[in-house]
This record gives C-alpha cells, sequence and structure tokens, in this order.
C-alpha cells in the first residue's frame, strides 16, 4: 500500500459539519465530518460520535441534535468548534436555536434539525439516527468544505493504525 492509511481515509468524501446539541439551557456545538443521509422515508440522517466526547452527554439527554454545513472557506468557523477546549464555542457566532432548543448557525451554507430516533454502537464510536424535522437552505450558491480541505486540523491522522490488521 503506497500512502499511509489516513491518507487514504482522507480520500473518502464527506462533508464538514458543526453539530449543534441542547439539554435544557445547556448548549455545545462540534466539528464532525461523519455524517449522511440514510434514508428518504422518513428523512433520516446519521452521524458518528465517540461517547466519550463532552458533547454527547448533552445529544442523549436532548434527544436532538442539528447539522449546521459549513462552507468552504469557513476553516476557521471548523477549527473553532473542533477545539478541544470547555469554554463555550458558541458565544464567538451567531446562531439561533431550533425548535429542540439545539444550536442553528447563522453562517452556515444550510441547516437540519433533527430528532434522536435511535442509536447503535460502532468500535469506538456509536452511530446516532435523528429524524430530520427542519431544514434550510441558507445559501445555494456557496459551495460546502469537503472534509479533505481540512487537512490536519483535527488531528485524526493519530488515530490511524500504521498497517491494516488481520
Amino acid at each position: 500500500m503506497s500512502g499511509s492509511i489516513a491518507t487514504l481515509f482522507k480520500s473518502l468524501t464527506t462533508g464538514v459539519y458543526v453539530i449543534g446539541v441542547a439539554h435544557g439551557e445547556v448548549r455545545n456545538a462540534f466539528t464532525a465530518a461523519c455524517v449522511m443521509q440514510v434514508s428518504y422515508d422518513p428523512l433520516l440522517l446519521a452521524l458518528s460520535i465517540n461517547p466519550r466526547h463532552s458533547s454527547y452527554g448533552l445529544l442523549k439527554q436532548g434527544g436532538a441534535f442539528s447539522v449546521n454545513v459549513l462552507e468552504k472557506d469557513q476553516l476557521e468557523l471548523a477549527a473553532l468548534f473542533g477545539g478541544r477546549t470547555s469554554a463555550s464555542k458558541l458565544a464567538s457566532t451567531e446562531w439561533t436555536p431550533g425548535r429542540t432548543g439545539v444550536p442553528l448557525l447563522h453562517q452556515s451554507l444550510a441547516w437540519f434539525e433533527c430528532q434522536v430516533v435511535g442509536e447503535h454502537p460502532a468500535g469506538d464510536h456509536v452511530v446516532v439516527l435523528g429524524k430530520v424535522i427542519d431544514g434550510r437552505l441558507i445559501d445555494s450558491n456557496a459551495e460546502p468544505m469537503i472534509y479533505s480541505d481540512t487537512g490536519a486540523m483535527d488531528g485524526s491522522a493519530a488515530l490511524f493504525p500504521i498497517s491494516f490488521g488481520n
């Protein structure tokens, strides 16, 4: 195999999103790339999250999440929400609470609001299914950011094995 496993996985075309979660008055958001549409009827999205992530508890307790689609030139925003700090990342951007209270970013290309309808363990992550209950396309002329646009921003290269195991 030529190249690293991390480089190989960067070739998978996936978007970059800010996932918003809320429970009561507590809200948070984080950057994610593992999001996809899984059904047309009903409209379902799936996201992958590490259950040790600080937002996982809010996601479980609140039972809802938002998927805010980032534009190609919003690397700073992706980095802000990708940071591991516990400080409120939402304080430095404009957002509105959705019907479920989850943050909907004004600066995003589009957003989806979802109610959790299930989850499934998947290795070191959990795949969460959400039924889309609302959404909005904010800028139809913008190009979405793709994961390979982020370079080494997320530090995920260190998580990949050196070679494929048996």
